[in-house]
């Protein structure tokens, strides 16, 4: 057997193992009046675990249009599960050594964090949810804009690192990491979507790097908005809890098990299941999403600033050659070995 599904099982096996101690038979009560959280996050638990999305991208469109529950107690179940399914993952990503950008991580995750926690305490409880989300939704369609005129760049490479580590660079992630917390803060989800803009389009970093990397930041980010809920503005209470005990023990087997089959596809089938989802979510936006006036019009504007963005990072030629600035010498990756291009394929 592999060693990365002995890993999992033992993570799992420990979620299972403290959630019989902590509940005993009570659980099967629990999953029984909340089964259909549980059976969302069979899916949404493999998107946070293999995707830059998060599990909070199928989770929250699901509980608040079709289970009925209010917008606020679906953002702080988001950060609740996330907090167990993503740390599962991001265990099997460290504990099996899935190449990750640890610089990243570490400088993104310190950002976001200070992000996050700023954006529950403070802009969370200002923002209307349902604006957040179609905003969101409108980030990502233009990240896939990007991702399409990328591909079609005429010698295009990915590359396993950044092949540049300067001050400029540290700033870079620095900035995207609070930016991915303020908007995870309001939408449940995107520290590790505005990374992964980052890292994909403007430092070329292969999506099979990029997204193992943006799981771990995501996690990290989860973690400290979860803690803010439940020690900070006290809303982990009530029916989210039922919902969390209920799904727990199921993301604990699904998100490690995303990021283990993320690491057998190649960039282009990852870049292909992203760009389902994008759809996906685009879709249930506008079909499921009130949009008055004000929000078609913010919408629009969003989508055509978002894109523009996108597109400029992408003609952003400094990082296209490894090679280039004598970034040959740039730091290796966590397993020590000297970067080289990945293929396309």
């Amino acid at each position: 057997m592999p060693k990365v599904l002995v890993v999992n099982a033992v993570l799992a096996g420990v979620v299972w193992l403290v959630w019989a101690l902590v509940w005993g038979p009570g659980y099967f009560t629990v999953l029984a009046d909340n089964w259909r959280v549980a059976v969302t996050m069979v899916f949404g638990s493999l998107v946070g675990g293999g995707t830059s999305e998060g599990g909070g991208a199928i989770a929250f469109p699901v509980m608040t249009k079709v289970l009925a529950v209010p917008p606020d107690q679906a953002r702080v179940f988001t950060f609740a599960i996330q907090s167990v399914g993503m740390t599962a993952a991001s265990l099997s990503i460290l504990w099996c050594r899935v190449p990750i950008e640890r610089r990243v991580v570490a400088y993104g995750s310190a950002a976001g964090v200070v992000g996050v926690v700023a954006s529950v305490t403070l802009l969370a409880p200002l923002v209307p949810l349902r604006t957040v989300r179609a905003l969101f939704t409108m980030l990502l369609v233009a990240l896939a804009v990007a991702l399409v005129v990328q591909l079609r760049q005429r010698g295009y490479r990915r590359q396993p690192a950044l092949p540049v580590w300067s001050p400029r660079e540290r700033r870079l992630v620095l900035a995207a990491g609070f930016a991915g917390g303020v908007v995870s803060g309001v939408a449940g989800v995107g520290e590790n979507c505005v990374m992964f803009l980052l890292l994909v389009l403007l430092f070329r970093v292969s999506d099979k790097v990029a997204t193992p990397t943006t799981v771990v930041m995501m996690t990290v980010v989860s973690l400290a908005a979860f803690l803010t809920h439940v020690l900070v503005t006290g809303d982990f209470t009530g029916p989210v809890v039922d919902y969390w005990t209920a799904a727990a023990p199921v993301v604990a087997v699904g998100a490690p098990l995303g990021a283990w089959i993320c690491t057998r596809l190649t960039p282009m089938t990852i870049r292909t299941v992203l760009f389902v989802l994008i759809g996906a979510e685009l879709v249930s936006t506008l079909l499921l999403v009130p949009f008055t006036v004000g929000t078609a019009l913010a919408s629009a504007i969003t989508l055509g600033v978002f894109t523009a963005l996108c597109l400029l990072l992408v003609r952003q030629d400094r990082y296209a050659d490894p090679a280039r600035d004598g970034a040959e010498a740039a730091a290796p990756m966590a397993s020590g070995r000297e970067p080289r291009p990945v293929p396309d394929a």
